[in-house]
C-alpha cells in the first residue's frame, strides 16, 4: 500500500482545511486508516482513525468536535475535515494504514505510512 497525503497549507485560526490520503494497492478497503501528526520538536501523536467500513471512528480529545474523518473506498481515499483550527494544530499530518480492519490510536497498529502534509495555523 502506498499512501499520498495532500491538502495541507497555511490557514488562519478558526479556518478549515480538508486533508486527503489517496491509497494505492488492493488492501485499502480491508484496512482501518488513521491520521497522526507531529509538531516540530514533539513526538508523533494520534489524531483520528476509521474502520474499513467507516462505521467506527476514534478521535483524540484535542480534536474531538472539530475534526471529522471519513473514507471513500471506491476512491481508495480517506479524508480529514478540520474545522475551527487552532495554532496548536500546526504539525505535519500523516495518514497510515493499519494491519487490521478497525484502526486505533496506537501507531504500532499501522504498517504503512504516507509522507505527510504540512498544516500551519496562524494566530
Amino acid at each position: 500500500v502506498q499512501l499520498q497525503a495532500s491538502g495541507g497549507g497555511l490557514v488562519q485560526a478558526g479556518g478549515s482545511l480538508r486533508l486527503s490520503c489517496a491509497a494505492s494497492g488492493r488492501f485499502f478497503s480491508n484496512n482501518g486508516m488513521g491520521w497522526f501528526r507531529q509538531a516540530s520538536g514533539k513526538e508523533r501523536e494520534f489524531v483520528s482513525s476509521i474502520s474499513w467500513t467507516g462505521a467506527t471512528t476514534y478521535y483524540a480529545d484535542s480534536v474531538k468536535g472539530r475534526f471529522t474523518i471519513s473514507r471513500d473506498n471506491a476512491k481508495n481515499t480517506v479524508y480529514l475535515q478540520m474545522n475551527s483550527l487552532k495554532p496548536e494544530d500546526t504539525a505535519r499530518y500523516y495518514c497510515a494504514a493499519s494491519r487490521g480492519s478497525l484502526g486505533g490510536s496506537s501507531d504500532s497498529l499501522y504498517n504503512y505510512w504516507g509522507q505527510g502534509t504540512q498544516v500551519t495555523v496562524s494566530s
